[in-house]
């Protein structure tokens, strides 16, 4: 029981991050229908901009808080995410919004291998450790243990989620966007300017794309220029794993994936320890000694877990868990 509530723990943490991120996919397409593949490269621009604020900050060994330097990173990261978010919507995808849906796809993944590239040259190709500023205190529940900044990263998704689900739903901006998701033309009609409320969502969901960029080098400690090609990958799987378009099944795709992966790995590579077998175990006894492991599947094989879980929707309920919400979706 007390392997089982770790893991849930963990898996909510991970969730939190693969469902922020899976909200900038929702967004855009839910908004004009593509699917944005750079996004991932986004989040990755903030966790390196975080770290090079948070690195200088710390450098010029100012007396300041350990949260409020991890703040400056944040602050630092957001507008930078926003303006990349910005120049990709108006310079790579608005002149290609009436061409065939294929080329602003392939235009999506040649500006992820752009950005990603952009960031090698910046900030080089060896990972980047996050400083350790942070007392990461541990709290013991029901035998499990939880870490402030595992608690600090699912109370801030929380946070993220509710405002934007309120900012969808109750402003007027937010209006105009699902206005545009429905039917461009008819918003255009109607005085909304449709160029400006697609630019609003790719700010916005870059701007999230930062948050979880930090969340994801605070949590775990380090970054690199290629990080954001994986958790892109499986925050879209999130997004289509709940409903693509849908932000709650955006939300309810992240969490969903990152307990899939946590109890995969955490019970199936248990299952799986040929060791445990007294027949195979017998065969195997020298790398058996001693407490030794012969797992099948386990912690190194938890994007097995998840894609084989994205494949059994896709396959029984294409529309993802939610489906799309066509008249609400944002």
């Amino acid at each position: 029981m007390d392997i089982f509530l770790q893991q849930i723990i963990n898996g909510l943490t991970t969730g939190s991050v693969y469902a922020i991120v899976a909200l900038g996919y929702t967004m855009v397409y839910g908004v004009i229908q593509l699917i944005n593949f750079a996004h991932g490269e986004v989040v990755m621009i903030g966790a390196m901009t975080a770290f090079t604020v948070i690195m200088a900050v710390v450098g010029l060994g100012l007396p300041l808080p350990p949260a409020l330097i991890v703040l400056l990173g944040v602050l630092a990261a957001i507008p930078v995410c926003m303006a990349i978010g910005y120049t990709l919507e108006r310079v790579a995808y608005r002149p290609l919004r009436h061409a065939p849906r294929l080329a602003p796809l392939i235009t999506a993944i040649g500006m992820s291998i752009i950005l990603q590239h952009v960031a090698l040259l910046i900030w080089g190709r060896d990972p980047r450790a996050f400083p350790q500023i942070m007392e990461n205190t541990s709290f013991a529940i029901g035998g499990a243990a939880i870490s402030s900044v595992q608690i600090a990263i699912i109370s801030m998704s929380v946070i993220l989620m509710a405002a934007l689900t309120w900012f969808v739903y109750r402003t007027r901006f937010g209006i105009a966007m699902r206005a545009t998701a429905e039917n461009v033309h008819v918003a255009g009609l109607m005085g909304i300017d449709a160029n400006r409320v697609i630019a609003g969502t790719f700010i916005i969901a870059a701007g999230l794309g930062a948050v979880a960029g930090v969340m994801v080098g605070t949590y775990y400690g380090i970054a690199h220029y290629t990080m954001g090609f994986i958790l892109g990958l499986k925050a879209f799987s999130a997004a289509v794993l709940g409903g693509i378009g849908n932000l709650a099944g955006a939300m309810l795709g992240g969490l969903l994936l990152g307990l899939v992966e946590a109890l995969g790995a955490g019970y199936i590579g248990d299952f799986t320890d040929l060791c445990r077998w007294p027949v195979v175990s017998g065969m195997l006894s020298e790398r058996c000694a001693d407490g030794g492991h012969v797992v099948l599947f386990g912690s190194n094989y938890q994007d097995v877990f998840a894609f084989a879980v994205l494949i059994l929707v896709l396959v029984f309920r294409p529309s993802g868990l939610l489906g799309e919400r066509v008249s609400e979706r944002a």
